[in-house]
């Protein structure tokens, strides 16, 4: 399972000049950016085109237009919440030396994405997978293909630390997934309440990171 890191990141929508076309890009996205946050804050099951035309003040019919169906419109969310994460901590976090400096920089921009947050109830894919995990199809399949591109980015940046010595040998993917945890365990933490999660989840990274024995 390829990594964001392994693959080209999205640049946004080529350029339109056929104004048709741009103000329908712009329709389509306009009903994202509320799908996005009804979807983190309820579940993808309680999209509907009759909420989200009501939402984005278009019509039932518009919307039922550019989507088709409930599938491609959940598939469509999904993709554009993957596309907000890389801009909000993918893309960031590429200033950062790879190794711990990259995996801290993941790490503190995620705390922003989750804190902000970036979509109204929190961690997109973390309000999502659990209803889905036990749902054969594409929406389970595109969430649990980002679940492991998020995985294989932080086991990179811990092979890398590895690999200069800045850590200890430990189980890179085993590691990630520690951390992917509990990542999903403060995404719910701080909707209940608990502002020291964050800080409970560096403690507990930082103690993964420890350098090897000289």
């Amino acid at each position: 399972m390829g990594s964001f890191e392994g693959s080209a990141l999205p640049d946004g929508e080529a350029e339109i000049t056929d104004k048709r076309l741009l103000r329908g890009a712009r329709t389509r996205e306009s009903i994202l950016r509320h799908a996005v946050d009804l979807g983190s804050l309820e579940g993808l099951d309680n999209l509907s085109f009759g909420r989200l035309a009501a939402e984005a003040g278009l019509s039932k019919a518009g919307v039922q237009t550019l989507f088709k169906s409930k599938e491609a419109l959940q598939l469509a969310t999904v993709e554009y919440a993957r596309r907000m994460f890389i801009d909000a901590v993918i893309r960031p976090a590429r200033s950062a030396s790879p190794g711990v400096a990259r995996l801290r920089a993941l790490l503190e921009h995620w705390t922003t994405y989750a804190t902000a947050p970036l979509f109204a109830g929190g961690c997109f894919r973390a309000a999502n997978l659990a209803d889905f995990d036990s749902r054969p199809g594409p929406v389970r399949d595109e969430l649990f293909r980002q679940q492991q591109e998020w995985n294989a980015t932080i086991a990179g940046e811990l092979r890398h630390a590895m690999a200069v010595g800045e850590i200890a040998e430990l189980d890179a993917e085993l590691a990630a997934f520690q951390i992917d945890a509990l990542l999903c365990a403060a995404n719910t933490a701080l909707r209940m309440g608990d502002d020291d999660a964050v800080n409970k989840v560096h403690r507990i990274v930082e103690g993964m990171l420890r350098p090897p024995v000289r």
